[in-house]
Order: C-alpha cells, then sequence, then structure tokens
C-alpha cells in the first residue's frame, strides 16, 4: 500500500510538473535578445536586401511581407500563446548553419543562399527556445517570409524567357484576330506602325510574384480555411500569365493608334490596371470555389 501511495504520489508531482512546463510561458526575452544578434550578425545580407526592394520592381512587395506577416502573428496571439513551450536545444543547430551558410553564400557570390540562411537561422532560435508546437503555430507567417527573397537569378532566367514566348504568340494570334497584321519573331512583334519587343520586363514574372504573396494575404484574411491558401496561391499561375498576355496584346492595339501609348507613363499605367484586373480575376475565383464548395456540400 504505501508503494503504491508512492507511486500515486509521484506520477500526481509528475503530472503538475508536466502541466506547469505546458503553461510556461515564451521567454520573449532571449527570443528577442537572439533574433537582435541575428540582424546584426546578417546586416550585410539584410542591407543589401532592402535596396532590391527599393530599386527591384518585381521586389516592391517584400516592403509589405514583414508588416504582414507580423500582424497575422499579432493577430493569432492567442492561439500561439496556447501552445506548450518545450524548448528544443538540439535545433541550435540551424542556428549555426546558418551563421555558415551565409558564409559559404558570401564565399560563393550566392546572395539567395546567404538570405535564405537567415531565415533558417530566425527559424532555429524560435524551435530552440520554444519548441515544436510553437514553432508550428507560426509556420504560415514564417512562410510568407520568403517573399521577401529575390528568386536565384538562373531561376529568374529560365522562367522569364519562356513567359516571354508565350505572350508574344498569343499577342500575335489576338492581334490576327483583331484584324491587325503582326509578325513574330521570337520575342519581338512586327506591326504596321511599329516593333514591339517583349522584354523580360513584360514577361509577367513581376506580376505573378506579386499575385502569389497577395492571393495568400488574401485567403488568410477572407478565408479561414487553411486549404484555399495554396489552391489560390497555384490559381495566381495562370492568372499572371493571361493578364499579361491581354496587356502585351493590349499594348499592340493601342500602339496601332498612338505609338506614345507603347511606352512610357502610358504603358505603366496600363500595368497597373491589368494587375487590378488579375487581383479582380483572383477574387472572382475565390468566389467561384466558395459557391462550388457550398454547392457540394448542400
Amino acid at each position: 500500500m504505501e508503494s503504491e501511495s508512492i507511486l500515486a504520489s509521484s506520477a500526481g508531482a509528475a503530472a503538475v510538473a508536466s502541466r506547469q512546463l505546458e503553461r510556461r510561458e515564451l521567454p520573449y526575452a532571449q527570443i528577442g535578445w537572439f533574433l537582435a544578434l541575428l540582424i546584426v550578425v546578417f546586416f550585410p545580407v539584410l542591407s543589401t536586401m532592402v535596396k532590391e526592394w527599393a530599386t527591384l520592381e518585381e521586389m516592391g512587395h517584400a516592403f509589405f511581407v514583414p508588416i504582414v506577416a507580423g500582424y497575422i502573428v499579432w493577430n493569432d496571439r492567442e492561439r500561439i500563446l496556447k501552445q506548450p513551450v518545450r524548448p528544443c536545444y538540439p535545433a541550435a543547430i540551424l542556428i549555426v548553419w546558418g551563421f555558415f551558410q551565409m558564409v559559404l553564400g558570401f564565399l560563393g557570390a550566392d546572395f539567395f543562399v546567404a538570405r535564405t540562411a537567415f531565415l533558417i537561422a530566425g527559424i532555429g532560435v524560435i524551435w530552440t527556445l520554444a519548441g515544436t508546437k510553437v514553432l508550428r503555430s507560426l509556420a504560415f507567417p514564417l512562410f510568407i517570409l520568403l517573399f521577401m527573397l529575390r528568386i536565384p537569378l538562373f531561376l529568374y532566367q529560365q522562367m522569364t524567357f519562356p513567359l516571354q514566348i508565350f505572350a508574344s504568340k498569343v499577342a500575335t494570334s489576338a492581334l490576327s484576330l483583331l484584324g491587325i497584321p503582326v509578325m513574330r519573331e521570337g520575342n519581338i512583334l512586327e506591326l504596321p506602325s511599329q516593333r514591339l519587343q517583349v522584354i523580360e520586363a513584360c514577361s509577367g514574372i513581376r506580376s505573378l510574384l506579386s499575385l502569389s504573396f497577395l492571393s495568400l494575404v488574401y485567403a488568410y484574411f477572407f478565408d479561414r480555411r487553411t486549404w484555399m491558401r495554396p489552391v489560390l496561391f497555384i490559381s495566381t499561375i495562370p492568372i499572371a500569365i493571361i493578364a499579361n498576355s491581354f496587356r502585351v496584346t493590349l499594348t499592340g492595339v493601342l500602339s496601332e493608334y498612338k505609338k506614345e501609348w507603347a511606352d512610357g507613363f502610358f504603358h505603366s499605367f496600363e500595368g497597373w490596371v491589368i494587375f487590378m484586373v488579375a487581383l479582380a480575376c483572383l477574387a472572382a475565383v475565390h468566389r467561384l470555389i466558395c459557391r462550388f464548395t457550398r454547392t457540394a456540400s448542400a
């Protein structure tokens, strides 16, 4: 009997200790200190990133990425704070790995490797001090942070040229249907009034990057179903490609009336209008999916 009571009391003590461990608060000071230290260590990487945000049009959305990620964390703070805090000290290897990856990225002139090293080290800090469940609850805002990074140059080049050719082919077919004579040589359109070249800036990769980021933000704010995020994210690919092809076609049509409309302010304004149309198409796709799922469930 005495042994059973001792076992029962020890089991009760273990349960109380386990509950106390699960109620343990997040080590805000330690996490903040380590993240600040990472910012200092990775400052050369981060400063180059911010310069790209300010100079490259395809990275203009990156300024909003940390703001949106921070708001998502704040908005979901109750759910995050309910997660048990169980430090995982072996995960500290990610912090060390991130530092060495940054060094390797600089030595090899691979800035994408150096920039992803910052996110890896940041994940290592959270995982080490807060544990797996807290890290899992932060998966979505951490994924959002990937849009701060410029995609690798070799991947960018491999994506842009096929998109240029596709937009050129679609524009050629559309202009022919509209009765406008056109000849295509690669990504160059020969029109009666002038020659139009579908350059990298007109490939649609810029709008694709921005639209994919906005699709995740849109799904978060307007639909709480988690599966909707990858669905809208994937749907941005055909929407951005079709919208860009329509933009090239519209440029060809307008240039037949006034050559000035194919360049300068009018061309940039046209790009903004087409991008807003792509956003409206994304919202329309969401409405259609919602209507289809309601009909299927009924």
